[in-house]
Protein backbone atom coordinates (compact mmCIF):
# COMPACT_ATOMS: atom_id res chain seq x y z
CA UNK A 1 0.00 0.00 0.00
CA UNK A 2 1.56 3.34 -0.85
CA UNK A 3 0.29 6.98 0.36
CA UNK A 4 0.45 10.65 -0.60
CA UNK A 5 -0.41 13.79 1.51
CA UNK A 6 -3.30 15.55 0.43
CA UNK A 7 -2.36 19.56 -0.76
CA UNK A 8 -5.89 20.49 -0.60
CA UNK A 9 -9.07 20.22 0.98
CA UNK A 10 -12.34 21.71 -0.25
CA UNK A 11 -15.60 20.75 0.43
CA UNK A 12 -17.73 17.90 -1.23
CA UNK A 13 -20.83 16.05 -0.37
CA UNK A 14 -19.65 13.07 -2.74
CA UNK A 15 -18.40 10.74 -0.34
CA UNK A 16 -17.45 7.60 -2.67
CA UNK A 17 -17.84 7.18 -6.37
CA UNK A 18 -16.61 4.99 -9.42
CA UNK A 19 -14.72 4.09 -12.48
CA UNK A 20 -12.82 1.87 -14.34
CA UNK A 21 -9.49 1.79 -14.83
CA UNK A 22 -7.21 0.12 -17.77
CA UNK A 23 -3.76 -1.89 -15.76
CA UNK A 24 -2.01 -4.79 -16.68
CA UNK A 25 -4.28 -6.01 -19.65
CA UNK A 26 -7.30 -5.77 -17.65
CA UNK A 27 -9.97 -3.42 -16.78
CA UNK A 28 -11.18 -3.05 -13.03
CA UNK A 29 -13.75 -1.14 -11.46
CA UNK A 30 -12.19 1.17 -8.77
CA UNK A 31 -14.18 2.74 -5.94
CA UNK A 32 -12.87 6.06 -4.74
CA UNK A 33 -13.74 6.18 -1.07
CA UNK A 34 -13.42 9.93 1.00
CA UNK A 35 -12.65 9.77 4.26
CA UNK A 36 -12.62 12.58 6.81
CA UNK A 37 -10.02 11.40 8.91
CA UNK A 38 -7.56 10.36 5.61
CA UNK A 39 -4.57 12.52 5.30
CA UNK A 40 -3.03 10.92 2.18
CA UNK A 41 -4.30 8.98 -0.48
CA UNK A 42 -4.09 4.57 -0.11
CA UNK A 43 -5.00 1.93 -2.72
CA UNK A 44 -5.52 -1.31 -2.04
CA UNK A 45 -6.39 -4.26 -4.63
CA UNK A 46 -9.10 -6.39 -3.57
CA UNK A 47 -8.80 -9.65 -3.24
CA UNK A 48 -8.98 -11.87 -6.43
CA UNK A 49 -7.53 -9.18 -8.23
CA UNK A 50 -10.57 -7.83 -9.82
CA UNK A 51 -11.15 -4.49 -8.37
CA UNK A 52 -9.82 -1.64 -6.88
CA UNK A 53 -10.28 0.34 -3.63
CA UNK A 54 -9.11 3.87 -2.86
CA UNK A 55 -9.66 6.10 0.83
CA UNK A 56 -8.59 9.34 0.45
CA UNK A 57 -9.17 13.09 1.96
CA UNK A 58 -12.21 14.89 1.33
CA UNK A 59 -11.89 17.41 -1.34
CA UNK A 60 -8.70 16.07 -3.04
CA UNK A 61 -8.45 17.34 -6.33
CA UNK A 62 -8.84 14.81 -9.21
CA UNK A 63 -5.57 15.74 -10.44
CA UNK A 64 -4.19 14.62 -7.68
CA UNK A 65 -6.45 11.01 -7.85
CA UNK A 66 -5.01 10.73 -11.50
CA UNK A 67 -1.21 11.59 -10.76
CA UNK A 68 -1.52 8.92 -7.80
CA UNK A 69 -2.88 5.94 -9.92
CA UNK A 70 -0.11 7.13 -13.02
CA UNK A 71 2.60 6.59 -10.23
CA UNK A 72 1.75 3.96 -9.10
CA UNK A 73 0.96 1.94 -12.34
CA UNK A 74 4.07 -0.17 -12.46
CA UNK A 75 3.12 -1.11 -8.42
CA UNK A 76 -0.33 -2.15 -9.22
CA UNK A 77 0.84 -3.91 -12.66
CA UNK A 78 3.35 -6.18 -11.04
CA UNK A 79 0.89 -7.44 -8.12
CA UNK A 80 -1.70 -8.04 -10.21
CA UNK A 81 0.72 -9.69 -12.92
CA UNK A 82 1.25 -12.60 -9.68
CA UNK A 83 -2.84 -12.91 -9.12
CA UNK A 84 -4.07 -16.02 -10.63
CA UNK A 85 -6.09 -14.55 -13.44
CA UNK A 86 -10.38 -14.19 -13.03
CA UNK A 87 -11.27 -17.63 -14.15
CA UNK A 88 -15.03 -18.25 -15.98
CA UNK A 89 -17.01 -21.32 -15.96
CA UNK A 90 -18.02 -23.46 -18.75
CA UNK A 91 -19.07 -26.97 -19.47
CA UNK A 92 -15.78 -28.70 -19.38
CA UNK A 93 -13.97 -26.40 -17.23
CA UNK A 94 -13.11 -27.08 -13.25
CA UNK A 95 -14.34 -25.76 -10.24
CA UNK A 96 -12.87 -27.10 -6.67
CA UNK A 97 -14.92 -28.23 -4.15
CA UNK A 98 -13.17 -29.79 -0.65
CA UNK A 99 -10.35 -29.18 -2.52
CA UNK A 100 -10.18 -31.55 -4.66
CA UNK A 101 -10.80 -30.22 -8.96
CA UNK A 102 -14.40 -30.99 -10.65
CA UNK A 103 -14.75 -30.56 -14.07
CA UNK A 104 -17.67 -29.05 -14.79
CA UNK A 105 -20.55 -31.42 -16.79
CA UNK A 106 -23.35 -29.87 -18.42
CA UNK A 107 -26.08 -32.18 -17.99
CA UNK A 108 -28.38 -30.88 -20.92
CA UNK A 109 -31.20 -31.39 -18.68
CA UNK A 110 -33.20 -28.25 -18.03
CA UNK A 111 -34.75 -29.51 -15.01
CA UNK A 112 -32.78 -31.77 -12.30
CA UNK A 113 -30.20 -31.58 -9.54
CA UNK A 114 -26.68 -30.27 -9.46
CA UNK A 115 -24.43 -33.13 -8.01
CA UNK A 116 -21.04 -34.06 -7.93
CA UNK A 117 -20.27 -37.66 -9.69
CA UNK A 118 -17.81 -39.49 -11.61
CA UNK A 119 -17.05 -39.52 -15.23
CA UNK A 120 -13.55 -41.23 -17.12
CA UNK A 121 -12.28 -41.69 -13.35
CA UNK A 122 -12.21 -38.15 -12.32
CA UNK A 123 -14.69 -36.28 -10.43
CA UNK A 124 -17.33 -33.97 -12.25
CA UNK A 125 -19.82 -32.22 -11.02
CA UNK A 126 -23.15 -32.00 -13.24
CA UNK A 127 -25.07 -29.20 -13.70
CA UNK A 128 -28.47 -28.50 -15.42
CA UNK A 129 -30.64 -25.83 -16.72
CA UNK A 130 -29.54 -23.56 -19.33
CA UNK A 131 -26.65 -22.66 -19.86
CA UNK A 132 -26.57 -18.68 -18.84
CA UNK A 133 -27.56 -20.24 -15.60
CA UNK A 134 -24.58 -22.40 -15.03
CA UNK A 135 -23.11 -19.99 -12.81
CA UNK A 136 -25.95 -19.22 -10.31
CA UNK A 137 -26.62 -23.22 -10.47
CA UNK A 138 -22.76 -23.93 -9.25
CA UNK A 139 -23.06 -21.01 -6.66
CA UNK A 140 -26.59 -22.81 -5.07
CA UNK A 141 -24.60 -25.91 -5.72
CA UNK A 142 -21.38 -24.35 -3.34
CA UNK A 143 -24.17 -22.52 -0.70
CA UNK A 144 -25.49 -25.85 0.10
CA UNK A 145 -22.70 -27.47 0.46
CA UNK A 146 -20.65 -24.74 2.85
CA UNK A 147 -23.72 -24.40 5.15
CA UNK A 148 -23.65 -28.28 5.72
CA UNK A 149 -19.90 -28.04 6.31
CA UNK A 150 -19.46 -24.92 8.33
CA UNK A 151 -22.71 -25.79 10.68
CA UNK A 152 -21.05 -29.13 11.56
CA UNK A 153 -18.14 -28.31 11.87
CA UNK A 154 -18.70 -24.92 14.42
CA UNK A 155 -21.41 -26.61 16.04
CA UNK A 156 -19.05 -29.28 17.06
CA UNK A 157 -16.27 -26.66 18.12
CA UNK A 158 -18.74 -24.97 19.99
CA UNK A 159 -20.13 -27.56 21.72
CA UNK A 160 -15.88 -28.83 22.85
CA UNK A 161 -16.19 -25.00 24.68
CA UNK A 162 -19.51 -25.28 26.14
CA UNK A 163 -20.79 -22.36 23.81
CA UNK A 164 -24.03 -21.27 22.15
CA UNK A 165 -23.68 -20.23 18.16
CA UNK A 166 -27.01 -17.63 18.12
CA UNK A 167 -26.63 -17.88 13.96
CA UNK A 168 -24.66 -18.94 11.11
CA UNK A 169 -24.89 -16.70 7.77
CA UNK A 170 -23.16 -17.16 4.94
CA UNK A 171 -21.87 -13.95 2.47
CA UNK A 172 -19.93 -13.34 0.07
CA UNK A 173 -16.95 -11.39 1.54
CA UNK A 174 -13.96 -10.22 0.00
CA UNK A 175 -12.14 -8.39 3.05
CA UNK A 176 -11.91 -11.83 5.66
CA UNK A 177 -13.36 -14.99 4.90
CA UNK A 178 -15.66 -15.16 8.58
CA UNK A 179 -16.37 -13.08 11.45
CA UNK A 180 -17.96 -13.28 14.75
CA UNK A 181 -20.39 -10.58 16.73
CA UNK A 182 -20.88 -9.78 20.21
CA UNK A 183 -23.91 -11.72 20.03
CA UNK A 184 -22.77 -15.05 18.71
CA UNK A 185 -23.70 -14.95 15.33
CA UNK A 186 -21.26 -16.26 12.68
CA UNK A 187 -20.62 -15.16 9.33
CA UNK A 188 -18.56 -16.94 6.63
CA UNK A 189 -17.65 -16.99 3.29
CA UNK A 190 -19.20 -19.61 1.06
CA UNK A 191 -16.37 -19.66 -0.88
CA UNK A 192 -14.57 -21.28 1.34
CA UNK A 193 -16.29 -24.55 0.71
CA UNK A 194 -13.89 -24.93 -2.47
CA UNK A 195 -10.51 -25.15 -0.69
CA UNK A 196 -10.04 -28.22 1.53
CA UNK A 197 -11.44 -29.84 4.08
CA UNK A 198 -8.71 -28.81 6.97
CA UNK A 199 -9.05 -25.36 5.53
CA UNK A 200 -12.96 -25.44 6.14
CA UNK A 201 -12.18 -26.61 9.66
CA UNK A 202 -9.99 -24.16 10.80
CA UNK A 203 -12.69 -21.57 9.91
CA UNK A 204 -15.18 -22.71 11.80
CA UNK A 205 -12.48 -23.30 14.55
CA UNK A 206 -11.38 -20.05 14.55
CA UNK A 207 -14.73 -18.21 14.42
CA UNK A 208 -16.02 -20.49 17.24
CA UNK A 209 -12.86 -19.66 19.29
CA UNK A 210 -14.07 -15.92 18.95
CA UNK A 211 -16.76 -16.60 21.24
CA UNK A 212 -14.70 -17.31 23.98
CA UNK A 213 -12.05 -14.96 22.68
CA UNK A 214 -13.08 -11.82 21.20
CA UNK A 215 -9.15 -11.07 20.34
CA UNK A 216 -6.37 -12.59 18.26
CA UNK A 217 -4.34 -12.70 21.19
CA UNK A 218 -1.90 -15.99 22.16
CA UNK A 219 -5.20 -17.22 24.17
CA UNK A 220 -7.31 -17.22 21.02
CA UNK A 221 -4.47 -19.00 18.83
CA UNK A 222 -3.69 -21.76 21.33
CA UNK A 223 -7.74 -21.81 21.53
CA UNK A 224 -7.37 -22.24 17.67
CA UNK A 225 -4.95 -25.31 17.59
CA UNK A 226 -6.66 -27.08 20.43
CA UNK A 227 -9.93 -26.92 18.00
CA UNK A 228 -8.31 -27.40 14.75
CA UNK A 229 -4.76 -29.30 14.92
CA UNK A 230 -3.99 -27.83 11.43
CA UNK A 231 -4.47 -24.17 12.07
CA UNK A 232 -1.09 -23.66 10.87
CA UNK A 233 -1.37 -25.36 8.01
CA UNK A 234 -4.93 -23.78 6.80
CA UNK A 235 -3.80 -20.29 7.69
CA UNK A 236 -0.51 -20.87 4.87
CA UNK A 237 -3.34 -22.22 2.94
CA UNK A 238 -5.76 -18.91 2.60
CA UNK A 239 -2.74 -17.28 2.47
CA UNK A 240 -1.16 -18.71 -1.22
CA UNK A 241 -4.38 -19.96 -2.34
CA UNK A 242 -7.09 -18.02 -1.06
CA UNK A 243 -7.03 -14.96 -3.11
CA UNK A 244 -7.75 -17.99 -6.26
CA UNK A 245 -11.05 -18.73 -4.81
CA UNK A 246 -12.02 -15.14 -4.99
CA UNK A 247 -10.58 -14.74 -8.46
CA UNK A 248 -13.18 -17.07 -9.70
CA UNK A 249 -16.53 -15.20 -11.87
CA UNK A 250 -19.41 -17.28 -11.58
CA UNK A 251 -21.18 -14.21 -13.87
CA UNK A 252 -23.63 -13.52 -11.44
Amino acid sequence: MFGLKKRSRTSRKQAERGRDIAVAGRRLPLTIRENERATRLTLRIEPGGRALKMSVPVGIPDHEIDRFLHRHHGWLKSRLDKMPKASGLEDGGSIPIRGVAHRIVRTGKLRGITETGEADGEPVLQVGGAPEHLGRRIVDFLKKQARADLEEAANRHAATLGKTIAGIRLKDTKSRWGSCSSRGNLSFSWRIVMAPDHVIDYLAAHEVAHLAEMNHGPRFWALCRRLCTRTDEAKSWLKRHGSSLHAIDFHL
